[in-house]
């Protein structure tokens, strides 16, 4: 199974190159920033819609992250799976696509 190993997490994994596996973790130590910022405005009682302003900003950020992840998966793990004639690949992107939607 080319890219896929157990780890604890139902047995399959995602190779990554060096510079994706970078640019994920830089775009996550952003957003791990950004949230500790909000920590420390809530800390020193700022207002309401500062923080909320910064909160928006993370979930924006954090869609950004998704939108990345996503477009990488369908363009690797799905069409190596669907090639390999793992058409399950499509129902396993239907659910996470739903949950990434509520």
């Amino acid at each position: 199974m080319d890219g896929e190993k157990c780890c604890g997490c139902g047995g399959k994994s995602t190779e990554r190159s060096a510079a994706e596996r970078k640019k994920l973790i830089h775009r996550l130590n952003r957003i791990e920033g950004q949230i500790r910022g909000i920590r420390g405005m809530i800390e020193k009682d700022a207002y309401c819609t500062d923080v909320l302003v910064q909160s928006a900003a993370v979930n924006a950020a954090v869609n950004a992250f998704n939108r990345d992840l996503i477009a990488s998966h369908i363009k690797g793990c799905v069409v190596r799976d669907i090639k390999a004639g793992d058409e399950s690949v499509i129902d396993e992107l239907v659910v996470t696509l739903q949950k990434l939607m509520k």
